[in-house]
């Protein structure tokens, strides 16, 4: 039954986006190039200005404890989530979202990965397979449906948050012993994304006076999150974890949009909503990743490394996966 259906998915490929919504290359490099100038900035202030590592680990806490967690409540609250029609949607969120953790968390189980990966990277590093830029998301979203595939996105991005949040602080809260229950419960992100999450879905508004000073603290999150990465970047720390650094990335950029369009086909999603889950699947990596990892006492450097693969290797990821996925 399972190969039958494989072959009737592969024969009958689900309809693409409107011609009027494909991008070049050019396109998704341009979408993609603030976080590369922004990291790049935060590598050159780090070690050629006074600025050094002791002006930015404040604000790698002020963003992980402040700036991102406002971000995330407002882009969960900004645009009402209707369960009856996005239901098809929320399940093939937390499908793909439950897929990336899996791979993430087996690698580690592979025989060809068994001996070759440190238990500890693997649970700072884990992560970086299954969390994705939300700027981007909202970014993207908006130039290939226009719209709906905004209205898309943000149902995406309010069910999987959490859910991710919680699998990237698992591993790390396991295995640095820490209580994990207790962990989880104070995780910043954790709490703003299933805080509005519950605020959506009750059906509850920001008051007017209140909205615009947290979209400006919020809106200083992702630029202070990426300079922050590139301040802690050191290329060399990935020569050290090469085989995990392989094993992420294929999973973040390869297997994710593939497992993203089977879940289009098998939960029938209309045509802008399976262009979405595809972009979203082909997503780089959350520059949160690196801030978590430092603030959990794990290896920074090398996940500041990670992220910025991601975004690389995302130049190409995206438009194949919109080309053969959707």
């Amino acid at each position: 039954m399972f190969r039958s259906t494989i072959r009737r998915l592969l024969a009958n490929p689900p309809p693409g986006p409107c011609p009027r919504h494909r991008l070049t290359i050019v396109n998704y490099a341009a979408l993609l190039l603030p976080d590369f100038s922004l990291i790049l900035v935060g590598w050159l202030i780090c070690r050629f200005t006074p600025l050094n590592r002791g002006v930015w680990q404040p604000v790698e806490r002020l963003v992980y404890y402040l700036l991102f967690p406002i971000l995330l409540f407002l882009s969960i609250v900004k645009t009402p989530i209707n369960l009856g029609e996005a239901s098809s949607l929320m399940a093939a969120g937390l499908l793909l979202s439950c897929g990336g953790v899996a791979l993430s968390w087996s690698l580690p189980h592979l025989p060809l990965f068994r001996r070759h990966i440190d238990a500890r990277d693997h649970a700072g590093a884990a992560q970086v397979a299954f969390r994705f830029n939300s700027y981007i998301a909202l970014a993207l979203a908006a130039r290939v449906a226009g719209e709906a595939g905004s209205q898309a996105v943000a149902i995406l991005i309010g069910v999987c948050v959490p859910l991710i949040n919680v699998a990237a602080v698992w591993p790390m809260a396991r295995h640095s012993e820490s209580r994990l229950l207790r962990e989880l419960a104070r995780n910043p992100l954790i709490i703003a994304t299933v805080s509005g999450l519950a605020f959506n879905l009750a059906g509850l508004q920001l008051p007017g006076w209140l909205a615009p000073s947290l979209q400006r603290v919020g809106a200083t999150a992702v630029p202070l999150g990426l300079m922050a990465v590139g301040a802690g970047m050191q290329w060399g720390q990935l020569q050290t974890s090469r085989l995990l650094t392989a094993g992420v990335l294929a999973i973040r950029h390869v297997l994710m949009p593939a497992w993203g369009w089977l879940l289009a086909r098998l939960l029938g999603l209309e045509s802008t909503q399976a262009t979405v889950l595809v972009a979203f699947a082909a997503l780089p990596t959350a520059s949160s990743c690196y801030v978590l990892a430092v603030q959990m006492g794990y290896r920074g450097p090398y996940v500041a490394g990670l992220i910025t693969l991601s975004h690389i290797v995302a130049l190409a990821s995206i438009p194949l996966a919109l080309r053969f996925f959707s």
